[in-house]
């Protein structure tokens, strides 16, 4: 199977608050989809504010490398991933 890479930016905060951060998540699909699908795939990520996705384009194999990388350090999604593993 042949990927696409996504660049996808991301409203996350405490709903209703009028606090929120926004963060760059990088996503490997396969290669037929859509931008919808990228959509519809990133808005059922969890902490994802409901009309959460600010940008999302298609990106080359070099940027997603560099941006997962990126996205692997942030102190906010480090967080947030150790809160979901704990309450699921």
């Amino acid at each position: 199977m042949e990927w696409s890479y996504w660049k996808v930016i991301l409203k996350y905060g405490h709903v209703g608050q009028r606090k929120e951060v926004s963060v760059a998540r990088y996503l490997t699909m396969p290669t037929e989809s859509l931008l919808l699908d990228v959509m519809m795939e990133a808005q059922h990520m969890p902490g994802v504010k409901a009309r959460g996705i600010l940008s999302a384009r298609r990106i080359t194999l070099d940027e997603y490398l560099i941006g997962h990388r990126e996205e692997a350090e942030n102190l906010y999604l480090q967080k947030l991933k150790a809160f979901h593993k704990i309450t699921s």
